[in-house]
């Protein structure tokens, strides 16, 4: 018997055959401890042989190779490891920023991305992408594709402020050119009428104090011209009757725009005033030495903020 004859550990010709015919006619029987190291030993010496043409795999560096390809500007704040990544091209203010941003992070989180590109603040920023990008939904869901391009609309502060100042500056420069402006009374166009001196039959006036409109009219005033005026307020019918030597203008107190007033350098119980009769200050009627306890009463009733009855 060939078989009984072979010496221990050699196999002959069809030996394979027979344990397979074994393996598959039964359950195989546990190998002793002996048995299992040897053949751990031969599973490794056929792994070695091979492998000894191939040359050595060259070494990985350490991290995930996805996570650090992610972003062309740094790393990718989603975490790329295991996720599906898209690129994105992010404009803002006119540049790009090329990006690798998971599919499935929120319009919230891609707002933090720009925020770590560009210093914008979430806050401020205004994300689109065929429309405005919701905080609370995922680029998968609303269908961003590779090579979208993410629109970004914001200034940072530091640009709010650049703007902000210069505006800010230019109108306490106008402010303090209108403090310097030259008081109406010492114009040209008005010194003429005051040069005259205060009317001998103008009416008295209480300086420091607020009357309502007397019964009467108020006489003894100039007009541009230097002529003498007076002025009627006709309540019942909503009229200002300013009334000259040579006639007599109806204006309803409605057509008149704006009401202005100043007091008289020298003078300042007497003002010189102003009605409004069109859209432009040429359209201005001028009546000087106005007694000032009357100035806010004209005012409120020409404006229509209260009347007398």
């Amino acid at each position: 018997m060939a078989a009984a004859g072979a010496p221990d550990g050699m196999e002959e010709t069809g030996m394979d055959t027979e344990a397979e015919t074994v393996a598959t006619e039964g359950p195989a029987r546990p190998l002793n401890c002996l048995e299992a190291e040897a053949a751990a030993g031969a599973a490794a010496e056929d792994s070695c042989a091979a492998r000894g043409s191939l040359q050595p795999a060259p070494a990985q560096p350490p991290g995930d190779l996805a996570a650090q390809a992610s972003v062309s500007n740094g790393e990718d704040a989603g975490g790329g490891a295991g996720r599906e990544l898209v690129d994105l091209k992010i404009i803002w203010n006119k540049t790009k920023h090329d990006v690798k941003f998971p599919l499935d992070s929120t319009g919230s989180e891609l707002k933090q991305k720009i925020h770590s590109i560009t210093g914008l603040p979430p806050a401020m920023q205004k994300v689109m992408y065929k429309g405005l990008v919701p905080e609370d939904k995922t680029l998968r869901e609303i269908k961003v594709t590779s090579g979208a391009k993410i629109m970004v609309v914001g200034s940072t502060i530091n640009d709010v402020l650049a703007v902000n100042t210069p505006k800010d500056a230019a109108q306490q420069d106008a402010k303090a050119e209108e403090n310097k402006k030259e008081p109406l009374c010492r114009q040209k166009q008005h010194r003429k009428v005051l040069d005259k001196g205060k009317p001998e039959d103008v009416m008295p006036s209480v300086k420091g104090a607020q009357e309502r409109l007397p019964a009467v009219p108020l006489s003894g005033m100039y007009n541009k011209s230097g002529g003498k005026v007076r002025l009627t307020f006709k309540l019942e019918q909503d009229q200002l009757w300013i009334g000259t030597k040579e006639r007599t203008e109806k204006l309803p107190m409605g057509s008149i725009k704006n009401v202005v007033s100043e007091p008289i350098e020298g003078h300042e119980d007497y003002h010189m005033m102003a009605f409004q009769l069109g859209p432009t200050e040429a359209s201005y009627y001028w009546v000087y030495w106005v007694p000032t306890q009357y100035v806010d009463a004209i005012k409120d009733t020409v404006l229509g903020k209260w009347q007398y009855f």
